[in-house]
């Protein structure tokens, strides 16, 4: 099931929705308005390598990364 991020054209309220179908009503927690803007879901993976001093980045299904997107 895929994470969703949305954000309510109504409030402005910022929410994310485990989505189990694409015909799913998906309404807002705060005013349970079903006008919403879906944002775009970037996600962070950190893998535990000697010798390196930061975490490693995975963006989303297209390859961006903080410093590229893959995505055009």
């Amino acid at each position: 099931m895929p994470l969703y991020e949305y954000i309510c054209e109504e409030c402005s309220t910022r929410y994310e929705k485990l989505v189990r179908s694409n015909g799913e009503a998906v309404a807002c927690p705060k005013c349970g308005s079903e006008r919403k803007t879906l944002q775009l879901s970037v996600f962070r993976t950190t893998k535990s390598n000697r010798g390196s001093n930061g975490p490693s980045y995975s963006g989303g299904g297209c390859g961006c990364t903080p410093s590229s997107c893959g995505c055009e």
